[in-house]
């Protein structure tokens, strides 16, 4: 197995990371699901993930706690601002100083941009983002990339559709930033004003090819092997009627299924709306649970090689 270049590093933004690293992490997150239960659970015996979220979180927590834990570790934080002293009026700075003495990894997530970036100052132990603003999601990014290695069997040559939000959905950009170090055609599709940032993917742009379409069109549906949907997301809307005019308008059901490739994969980074139909869910095609359970996986592999050298 490759050099372990993970070890004792921050876990900020998917674009410090390239190709070998991906190679690794999947090669560690492929040999760690091989482990017997008592050999997985010596790997972080005695050591603690702490974790801050200043926004609600179902997986990237869940799946945090249930990696560290199935390694043989432990995790304690902070799920909920308002039961900390937090609403006391204490500093970011200081509660993540805190939370760094008393853990050996750090996990954030954080509405504002750059969030994770300031805490890897102030933190003594490597931070991981989970969720950074409208900024980035680097393991959901990894995660991501590993599902579609896993079932597709490659990367290079496929053709991804990414619809929905991509103006504000911040797993959005870590996926671009990471697809950039393949061979693939990213096909980007949303209404106009929820258009990618084009300042926040410009040193990207030479290194992929990608186009913007405003429909899912039958031409286009003939073309994916991918399709990675998600949410618009409400909450970062700055305008609620804005918000309306756009609700449901890309809904993946069995007729956009009848219209594309047979073997198309459908992902989603969870949680959805209504922009997949549940009546899809129990098609080949739907991976976005499958998705969340490679999550606690790759986690558990990404917190072995961030805490040990040789975690084997």
């Amino acid at each position: 197995m490759a050099k372990n270049r993970f070890f004792n590093r921050n876990v900020v933004s998917i674009r410090d990371f390239d190709r070998d690293d991906f190679s690794y992490l999947f090669d560690v997150t492929d040999k760690i699901q091989t482990l017997k239960s008592k050999e997985r659970g010596e790997i972080a015996k005695g050591l603690i993930l702490g974790y801050i979220f200043y926004e609600y979180s179902t997986r990237t927590r869940l799946s945090f706690e249930s990696a560290m834990s199935s390694i043989g570790g432990r995790s304690l934080g902070i799920s909920d601002v308002d039961s900390s002293s937090i609403m006391k009026g204490e500093s970011y700075a200081d509660t993540i100083k805190t939370i760094s003495l008393y853990s050996d990894v750090v996990l954030i997530r954080h509405p504002s941009d750059g969030s994770s970036r300031y805490a890897c100052e102030i933190s003594q132990k490597p931070v991981i983002n989970g969720g950074s603003g409208s900024e980035e999601h680097p393991t959901q990014a990894m995660l991501d990339i590993y599902t579609i290695f896993k079932e597709k069997k490659k990367i290079d040559g496929l053709s991804i559709g990414i619809v929905g939000d991509l103006k504000y959905g911040r797993t959005v950009y870590s996926l671009i930033y990471a697809l950039s170090n393949y061979n693939v055609d990213i096909h980007l599709v949303s209404p106009a004003v929820l258009r990618i940032r084009s300042e926040s993917i410009y040193d990207i742009s030479h290194k992929v090819n990608m186009q913007q379409h405003l429909e899912l069109s039958d031409d286009l549906l003939q073309k994916l092997d991918i399709i990675y949907v998600t949410r618009i997301q409400r909450e970062r809307f700055p305008d609620l009627q804005e918000y309306k005019k756009i609700q449901g308008l890309y809904t993946i059901d069995e007729n956009i299924l009848k219209k594309s490739k047979p073997n198309v994969s459908i992902l989603h980074p969870l949680p959805r709306v209504d922009e997949i139909s549940p009546s899809i869910d129990n098609t080949v095609n739907a991976l976005y649970f499958k998705q969340a359970a490679y999550g606690k996986e790759l986690r558990a592999a990404l917190l072995s090689i961030l805490l040990h050298e040789n975690p084997f």
